[in-house]
C-alpha cells in the first residue's frame, strides 16, 4: 500500500514517467482509491508470478486462453 501511494504521488509530479494505466485511473478516481487499486494489481501480479514459478516480464502480453 505504501509503495502504491508513492507511485500515485510521483505520478502527480512527473506524469511523463508514470504508468499510463495509473494516469487513466487517476483521471477517473480519487488518489486513495487509485492507490488501493494499484496495490491490488501489484499483489495479483506478484501472486501469479510466484504461483507459476516464472520470472517477471515488464511488458508481457498475455496469450488468450482458447
Amino acid at each position: 500500500m505504501i509503495g502504491a501511494t508513492s507511485l500515485v504521488r510521483r505520478a502527480k509530479y512527473k506524469p511523463e514517467s508514470a504508468d499510463p494505466h495509473l494516469l487513466a485511473l487517476l483521471a477517473r478516481k480519487p488518489a486513495r482509491v487509485a492507490s488501493v487499486a494499484m496495490a491490488n494489481k501489484t499483489a495479483r501480479v506478484v501472486w501469479a508470478v510466484m504461483a507459476r514459478g516464472e520470472v517477471y516480464q515488464t511488458r508481457h502480453t498475455p496469450s488468450l486462453a482458447a
